[in-house]
């Protein structure tokens, strides 16, 4: 039997399909648990504030809001995950849980990025329809529209993804450890990883496309509208900007080093002192990828005044200060 095939439930692949076999990585393992740790203790109750003040503070929820608590969901989804890895890396990468909930895992934080790049890029999409086409019929959808276009979101982003489900996922490391990674030096990528590297890369670069034409067509129509509907103008292009860093911020180190790596793999298939060190800058920067999830409270206060007033509302009940709430968060307009 091939020593390098480890038979029962943490059944791995061989390793020779792998054309650089190596274990842990001590950079990564060492910098990134209290990083994530850090990022779960201020992201989990940030977004359990959120969906309590989502749910119970406030009414008559429009499409925007539909779209802001779906993303809620998705950085949940994170957090419930964020613990498995957090022990992973914690135990210098080797996964203790089984093939079986490797790829749950790594499906979970696949879903979770998707999920929260596509609702953040409609949520833009949102502030650019009110700005630049105020009177197209997109502005007037229903709440049940709305919840139509989150439940298609969420089938496209989990079909898209579902093929992890069915990839091994787990190897045994050259020190006998069983890694639990979705990118790794396959020699003969699985049909699996194959989609999930292309859609790592496609679902950044095509939606940084279309959030910077939202920003820059919102900031023509800032330079043309006049005094009295200018306010209503920065406030949508403060909206993208925010989007656009938290954007920016999480996802781009991991899809630049993601390709560096790609490049070294199939560039330089032998050179795996080069291409580890590469792949430790990749983990690195997933960590990035985690902070979404602490983020993503920026993006509900600046994309709904409904939501800034209900959170002021809550504060000025503690009693402690006395926060000015907003006139037109006040209205059944959703700013």
């Amino acid at each position: 039997m091939d020593p390098n095939i480890s038979m029962g439930p943490n059944t791995t692949f061989p390793t020779s399909r792998f054309h650089c076999n190596h274990s842990s990585q001590g950079l990564a393992t060492s910098v990134l648990p209290p990083v994530m740790i850090t990022e779960l203790v201020v992201g989990l109750p940030c977004n359990l504030v959120a969906l309590w003040i989502f749910w119970f503070r406030m009414q008559g929820w429009r499409p925007n809001v539909i779209f802001l608590i779906n993303l809620v969901i998705a950085d949940f989804l994170l957090l419930v995950s964020m613990p498995f890895r957090i022990d992973y890396l914690v135990d210098k990468e080797d996964w203790a849980f089984g093939g079986a909930l490797c790829r749950v895992n790594l499906f979970m934080l696949a879903v979770n990025r998707a999920a929260s790049i596509a609702f953040m890029t409609i949520v833009a999409f949102d502030r650019y329809f009110k700005v630049v086409h105020p009177h197209h019929r997109i502005n007037h959808m229903t709440k049940e529209q709305a919840w139509v276009v989150a439940a298609c979101t969420w089938a496209l982003v989990i079909s898209l993804r579902a093929p992890l489900l069915a990839t091994q996922l787990q190897k045994v490391g050259d020190d006998g450890s069983h890694l639990c990674r979705s990118f790794d030096s396959y020699t003969v990528p699985p049909p699996g990883i194959v989609l999930h590297n292309f859609l790592f890369v496609l679902e950044f670069v095509l939606p940084l496309l279309l959030l910077v034409f939202c920003s820059a067509r919102i900031a023509c129509k800032l330079r043309q509208r006049n005094m009295d509907r200018e306010r209503k103008v920065r406030r949508a292009i403060r909206t993208v900007a925010v989007i656009v860093v938290v954007f920016l911020v999480c996802f781009a180190p991991g899809v630049l080093t993601g390709l560096l790596a790609v490049v070294y793999s199939q560039a330089w298939p032998e050179d795996c002192e080069s291409y580890q060190t590469v792949t430790q800058l990749f983990s690195l920067s997933i960590g990035f990828t985690y902070l979404n999830s602490a983020l993503d409270p920026l993006v509900y206060c600046f994309s709904s005044s409904m939501f800034r007033n209900a959170l002021k509302g809550s504060i000025n009940r503690l009693g402690f200060v006395d926060l000015r709430l907003s006139r037109r968060g006040s209205m059944t307009s959703d700013g």
